[in-house]
């Protein structure tokens, strides 16, 4: 059983920044971050495959968010840019063992609670 812990969520105002941090207890190959608004579904955000560094972001994010991970700490971060209204979700950490180059719920065994993220305009 691995644990995931994230941080790093709060409140900003559109155009700013934020950047979350997830602590797994274990190493895992495949990690990545999902976000559910309210009344939404959950949506895969980004992902990184911890042992060659690939990743993949949504459409909705890309060029705005970075994934990145520390493997010496079994940490991954999301550094979040230019943030909008829309990005406002809770966000959670996922970890699993292939990577695939879609970021869908079904590729992830462990969830972390999740931290809030709430961008004003």
């Amino acid at each position: 059983q691995v644990q995931l812990v994230e941080s790093g969520g709060g409140s900003v105002q559109a155009g700013g920044s934020l950047r979350l941090s997830c602590a797994a207890s274990g190493s895992m190959s495949r990690m990545a971050w999902f976000r559910q608004a309210p009344g939404k579904e959950r949506e895969g955000v980004a992902s990184i495959y911890t042992v060659d560094g690939s990743t993949n972001y949504a459409d909705s994010v890309k060029g705005r968010f970075t994934i990145s991970r520390d493997n010496a700490k079994n940490t991954v971060y999301l550094q979040m840019n230019s943030l909008k209204p829309e990005d406002s979700a809770m966000y959670y950490c996922a970890a699993g063992y292939h990577w695939a180059r879609v970021i869908s719920e079904l590729g992830f065994v462990y969830w972390g609670q999740g931290t809030q993220v709430t961008v004003s305009s």
